[in-house]
């Protein structure tokens, strides 16, 4: 069995919980009512997402982030 790694990011919601997103894999989202159960839905959500790529023989995508952290910032912007 292969193994994928992918960086995931948690975004704390005002109402609670945690929405996720796996920026390597677009449109995976997931939810989790505390950060324990948001990376547990994460590591469910990539493993089905990988799968039905698999099956549909698609390309699995690398994680452009995986071998190094991404170059972040805020920006604030007046329209």
């Amino acid at each position: 069995m292969a193994s994928y790694k992918y960086t995931v990011i948690y975004e704390e919601l005002s109402e609670g919980g945690y929405q996720v997103i796996v920026p390597a894999l677009p449109g995976l989202v997931t939810y989790g009512r505390d950060l324990p159960e948001a990376r547990e839905m994460a590591e469910d959500a990539i493993r089905c997402h990988i799968q039905g790529m698999l099956k549909d023989h698609e390309e699995i995508p690398d994680d452009p982030f995986a071998s190094k952290p991404p170059v972040q910032e805020e920006l604030t912007v007046s329209a």
